[in-house]
């Protein structure tokens, strides 16, 4: 842990002064770099706890506000950053609509937003309306109108937000992105992806642990059951797309020279809540008769500009083990990481799959060779770590995020649409254009450089 502040303090002097511009309309938002950054947070529960630990190693970070309606959870940051020496920021949490003085301060340059899903687009909507840079937890918007209302404030206002999405991180991804650079896959032609992780237990709990322990959700319940499983009662869609969407997109250029065109969704029967209901709390309990919408398993098909197809598959309600199922397959070879394994004509034996550590090792990305010590006990293996200093650094240096607004509104919008095509029984929804043509035109991001 010592040796990531020592890591973050000598960062933020090597980059102080730069302003990395990915797209074409973030030049006229540029501003030199701050060497000290007022960051408030708003929503400490787990996750927002999380990213509050990571902040308080940081020697450029000013910690100056905390919002939550839960008192608890505002009293566990408070004696956080007592115990790392720091100045108790200002409170707010008196009613939901607190946050809106957390963003009238002076003192608040930036806010990560860390809140249940429904309240993700107002509170960045809010943000940048307030001038400050946002970033905010995934997925960023819930209907196509929340989708649009992140990029039309982003234009209109000039500040910028990133979506913390955190996969785009992992030690595999960054490494494959880098044979996807360097031409190693040829041509991509097909991905699949998703998000497909046992959440029975993030669902349900008893209203005493932020796990398992029970089968209550809704108001009986804390934590993420409190308010995540009623999105499982109400909409059947893919309402998490973006920790496979999101290294997908940037590997295939999306919105910087691609872009989504259409998808169709599928979704399977519901049972897979309603029987761990049963099996935990019997058939006579209250939540045994509550009819759940969504389908347990929800097929996803996206056709991109640059002729690519996408799977993404959403899979949180049966007993499985975790995997997020990336293919990236091109016209030399792929990599599946469900096996462990990579296959490139001319260097694999023909027919045969490698093993896909040595590939990984070959071409791992320079911001891990680098700095993949730091980044340990980050949290999720590192990728908090380097998530969070990526938006630190941008938002120091007022400049567009490697994953903006257009990447937030086009990765989120997966949801509303799979929600209507699995409504019409699969009928094609077409993608609007976030970046009303510019995705032609807009370079791509250097995600290979090794600063952030």
């Amino acid at each position: 842990m010592s040796s990531r502040r020592n890591f973050i303090r000598n960062t933020a002097i090597a980059t102080a002064g730069m302003s990395v511009l990915p797209t074409l309309a973030s030049t006229m938002y540029a501003s030199p770099s701050k060497e000290e950054l007022n960051v408030g947070l708003i929503g400490v529960g787990l996750r927002g706890t999380n990213h509050l630990k990571n902040l308080l190693f940081r020697t450029d970070v000013r910690i100056t506000a905390l919002c939550d309606i839960d008192p608890e959870r505002i009293e566990i940051g408070k004696r956080l950053m007592a115990e790392a020496g720091k100045k108790t920021p200002a409170i707010f949490g008196k009613d939901p609509l607190d946050y809106l003085n957390l963003l009238a301060l002076k003192e608040v340059d930036a806010v990560i937003i860390a809140t249940p899903w429904l309240w993700h687009t107002r509170m960045t909507v809010d943000a940048m309306k307030a001038g400050k840079y946002a970033g905010v937890e995934v997925s960023a918007a819930n209907t196509l109108e929340e989708c649009w209302d992140l990029v039309n404030t982003h234009e209109a206002t000039g500040t910028h937000m990133m979506i913390l999405e955190n996969v785009n991180y992992r030690r595999d991804v960054l490494a494959v992105l880098n044979m996807v650079k360097q031409g190693i896959f040829g041509e991509l032609v097909h991905f699949r992806c998703g998000y497909q992780h046992d959440l029975r237990e993030v669902k349900f709990n008893n209203g005493k642990q932020p796990y398992g322990g029970g089968v209550e959700f809704g108001e009986k319940a804390i934590s993420e059951a409190s308010w995540r499983t009623e999105h499982s009662v109400k909409r059947n869609a893919d309402v998490y797309p973006t920790h496979g969407l999101g290294p997908v997109a940037v590997m295939a250029d999306i919105n910087r020279g691609n872009r989504f065109l259409s998808l169709t969704s599928h979704a399977t029967k519901g049972i897979g809540l309603h029987n761990h209901i049963v099996k935990q709390g019997g058939k006579d309990h209250p939540n045994a008769s509550v009819t759940f919408k969504q389908g347990d398993v929800i097929t996803t098909t996206i056709d991109t500009a640059k002729g690519e197809t996408i799977i993404i598959t959403h899979d949180c309600n049966l007993p499985r083990p975790y995997s997020l199922g990336f293919r990236v397959q091109g016209a030399n070879g792929l990599w599946e990481v469900d096996g462990n394994r990579m296959y490139i004509e001319g260097r694999s034996e023909p027919h045969r799959w490698d093993e896909a550590d040595a590939w990984l090792a070959e071409y791992d990305h320079p911001l891990w060779k680098k700095y993949g010590e730091y980044a340990a006990g980050a949290g999720h293996g590192g990728m908090d770590f380097f998530v969070l200093n990526s938006f630190i650094e941008s938002a120091k240096a007022n400049s567009a995020p490697p994953m903006d607004a257009y990447d937030a509104a086009a990765w989120s919008a997966v949801t509303p649409l799979s929600e209507a095509s699995i409504l019409h029984k699969g009928e094609p929804q077409d993608f609007p254009d976030f970046t009303r043509g510019l995705w032609m035109k807009r370079p791509p991001y250097n995600w290979m450089k090794n600063t952030y």
